[in-house]
């Protein structure tokens, strides 16, 4: 149903780990068209800019889609991390304001966002090594069993992660 494409934001997620990224960036922005506030949104819209073809970090950082009302922690600084304008720090401080993830599902959950985007934003600037570290924390001591927690134990098996 052609009517339903833009909100297939989970198609462009595939297309990513399909390596089908100009696809994947333009999933992404007719999802923009139905979801303003969506930080996910554009940092996965970031993440295939940068592997489309003529795609760099900068280019993708200065076509970022803005966001200003995406609510959820760690959220506006992971967007702030993508646009260069944040740090790691703070989206790890941000996750922690939730509390003790071993004692609060929040918790937990803010901590799986915070790693699974801290080990893309690595993968995407070319830092294997740090990607790994973050993908295990957000997939096995932060694992949930919700679509973006499947997101981050997918990631950690494509990308050889234990």
């Amino acid at each position: 149903n052609p009517k339903l494409d833009p909100y297939l934001w989970q198609r462009g997620i595939t297309l990513y780990y399909a390596d089908k990224f100009q696809e994947g960036k333009e999933q992404f922005e007719r999802h923009q068209t139905v979801n303003t506030q969506d930080v996910e949104n554009a940092v996965w819209h970031f993440l295939c800019a940068v592997r489309a073809p003529n795609g760099s970090v900068e280019s993708a950082r200065e076509n970022l889609i803005p966001i200003t009302g995406d609510t959820r922690v760690p959220m506006k600084e992971v967007h702030d991390l993508f646009a260069g304008t944040g740090s790691i720090e703070a989206v790890l401080a941000a996750a922690a304001k939730e509390g003790d993830p071993a004692q609060s599902e929040d918790a937990k959950n803010a901590f799986l966002y915070a790693h699974l985007y801290l080990g893309i934003y690595y993968e995407a600037i070319g830092n294997a090594d740090l990607m790994k570290e973050h993908i295990a924390k957000a997939a096995g001591e932060y694992q949930l069993e919700h679509y973006m927690g499947k997101v981050a134990q997918v990631h950690a098996k494509l990308r050889g992660v234990e």
